[in-house]
């Protein structure tokens, strides 16, 4: 299988496996990384079915999302200000810079992905943000999946990690060893959502104000969070 068949096929998870809680998250990651926007365009690297485009669209002037999986990119809707590239990262070529580059849950799945961050870097508009999330290892739930015997170590992958395509987790300390071989400078590291148990049993027990005051509490507990996230530039 080669790497855009392996997309295509893990893409079924987005329609198939994603939970209600899951877009949930999305929307707390938007709002964590919304104060660090900058500039008129932007690029959003794995936008799957376009939950996080749903809010990039009104942030920006002109936002571009590269997906390899085009049935997802088929489910966004059309905006005048939407340019939809059916693309693996690894083949997209921009005509142009970007003031913003999202990448939100993707170093995750990329088999090299320091090559692509030396890539992306050099889409960057002067004075432009690269912003970059992804899971965190060192999650409460996953550290209790640990005391439980389900996982061996933090960084092992789950059953749902495979179905998703991931093929690593990070620690802040892996996650920064990747930006810092890419040559990337760190602005600002931190986390999202503190998360002691797994997404399905939050959506099935959780009120509305437990969800919310997690969400806070995670800025309280940024490197235990469930996703840890660098704001970066190129000088």
């Amino acid at each position: 299988m080669d790497e855009k068949e392996r997309v295509e096929e893990v893409s079924s998870w987005y329609l198939d496996g994603q939970l209600d809680f899951d877009k949930r998250l999305i929307g707390f990651r938007y709002r964590t990384l919304k104060p660090f926007f900058y500039g008129s365009t932007a690029l959003e690297l794995g936008p799957a079915e376009g939950q996080m485009t749903n809010y990039l669209i009104n942030d920006f002037s002109k936002l571009t999302i590269v997906d390899a999986a085009s049935k997802l990119l088929d489910l966004i809707p059309n905006h005048p200000n939407l340019i939809k590239i059916n693309s693996l990262f690894e083949n997209y070529e921009p005509q142009e810079k970007f003031d913003t580059i999202v990448l939100e849950h993707i170093l995750e799945h990329i088999e090299y992905p320091v090559s692509l961050l030396n890539r992306v870097k050099d889409w960057l508009s002067p004075k432009g943000k690269i912003l970059i999330g992804v899971p965190n290892a060192n999650s409460f739930h996953r550290l209790v999946a640990c005391k439980m015997g389900m996982l061996k170590d933090p960084c092992d992958l789950n059953e749902r990690d495979l179905a998703q395509g991931h093929r690593r987790v990070y620690t802040t300390e892996t996650f920064r060893n990747d930006l810092n071989k890419a040559n990337l400078n760190i602005i600002y590291m931190g986390g999202c959502f503190f998360k002691p148990l797994s997404n399905g049993q939050i959506q099935s027990n959780w009120s509305e104000e437990m969800i919310n005051g997690f969400y806070e509490l995670g800025k309280d507990f940024q490197y235990n969070a469930a996703d840890i996230y660098a704001v970066c530039s190129n000088d």
